[in-house]
């Protein structure tokens, strides 16, 4: 998620940082630096309202008819997430939660889910992650109308404070009801995202830390001492790393695109934690062209290691969908059966550490098509009850 907002970042990659990389990136794709101003639209508006027509052949990945028995899933969603409006133009727009539902319906594992009620988030619990005054000033920008934070890309409406009070409560609701026992796992398609956003600072398309909140809680509230946070969106969750990056109770192991080739250029594999969080930082960055293998033998030899090692207690999914095949932001080549094996291997690795918690958030994901193709495979994967992977698939 997120974009490159200011005209420093526009400018030509330094050659001594792609020197090296294999020149894997499919013709016809731009550079990361041309990708995703505002102003290109690319016909993204018109996407945006005419998406359901053009949804023959997005069930190609066809639902599992043979998931005769399925895990307890809850499903947070809230209508109210849709009036966080960012413009037509802008590539984090309503639409992408109307493509999921719709995806969702049509495929019939809508009615699998169990719905949950989101609640806002308490100012309080958005306050143990972020500054006091940080929550106040966007409650205050929302308040006064400014149509954006910090950088254009970070837009705001009169009513973005309390969606993204929303989209923060879905994550604690989902978290509560996991350890309460009432559902297994949870899916929270919420808006707007949430893992650039820093202890007091906004960035990207995030106001809110949604997956830091949750985790937050499961440390303070439920008494948990070891939370991991696994992140496969495109693009490096720098907020995340940098709120926990010092501590031990939360594993943050991240897989994005190479820091030199995609926003926000963090991620290195040189940064795994500092102070008492030293070694509980893991980054996998991704040469520009990786595809499904890539993947796999990241989760094989980093990934499950990792998480073997720390022993998690709950497990945590900043789950963006824009390192798909059908993504113009980045040039990760993922498949929807690559979120469907990631999810199988994690719901594994829940299974085995922490009685099958686990809660997936969403992040980025803007090609609508992809996106609803992406969000049926992870969900699919999420609902299944054999959750361990494949030979094939591990």
């Amino acid at each position: 998620m997120g974009t490159p907002g200011d005209k420093n970042f526009f400018k030509p990659l330094p050659t001594a940082t792609v020197r090296n990389l294999p020149q894997r990136v499919p013709q016809g794709r731009l550079p990361y630096w041309k990708n995703y101003r505002l102003s290109d639209t690319r016909g993204l508006h018109q996407r945006a309202h005419t998406f359901r027509h053009r949804v023959s052949g997005v069930l190609a990945h066809p639902v599992n008819s043979k998931l005769t028995t399925m895990r307890n899933v809850g499903w947070l969603y809230d209508p109210y997430f849709l009036r966080h409006e960012t413009g037509s133009s802008h590539y984090e727009h309503p639409e992408r939660l109307v493509a999921i539902v719709e995806g969702l319906t049509d495929s019939g594992l809508l009615g699998h889910l169990e719905p949950l009620t989101p609640e806002p988030a308490p100012v309080d619990a958005l306050g143990c992650v972020h500054e006091p005054a940080y929550v106040e000033l966007i409650r205050m920008a929302c308040e006064e109308g400014m149509s954006f934070l910090g950088a254009e890309r970070t837009r705001l409406c009169r009513e973005s404070f309390e969606v993204a009070r929303r989209a923060a409560g879905a994550v604690l609701t989902a978290c509560d009801a996991v350890m309460a026992g009432r559902v297994e796992r949870a899916f929270c398609p919420v808006r707007p995202p949430g893992h650039h956003a820093g202890s007091d600072q906004v960035m990207g398309f995030c106001l809110f830390n949604n997956v830091a909140v949750g985790a937050e809680k499961l440390v303070r509230r439920h008494g948990l001492t070891k939370v991991a946070i696994v992140d496969w969106d495109v693009h490096h969750g720098n907020g995340t790393q940098a709120i926990f990056e010092a501590r031990s109770d939360v594993q943050f192991i991240s897989l994005h695109e190479w820091p030199g080739c995609s926003y926000p250029g963090t991620g290195d594999a040189t940064e795994t934690g500092r102070g008492h969080g030293a070694g509980t930082t893991l980054n996998i960055p991704m040469r520009p062209g990786s595809g499904d293998a890539d993947y796999r033998a990241a989760f094989a030899a980093q990934v499950l290691p990792a998480l073997e090692a720390f022993q998690p207690q709950f497990i945590l999914v900043s789950a963006g969908f824009d390192g798909a095949a059908g993504e113009r932001i980045a040039s990760i080549l993922l498949e929807p059966s690559s979120f469907e094996w990631m999810t199988r291997a994690l719901s594994a690795a829940a299974d085995r550490f922490c009685q099958g918690r686990i809660v997936s958030v969403l992040e980025g994901g803007y090609d609508l098509p992809s996106l609803q193709r992406c969000t049926i495979a992870h969900v699919q994967a999420l609902l299944a009850d054999n959750a361990r992977p494949t030979e094939k698939q591990a």
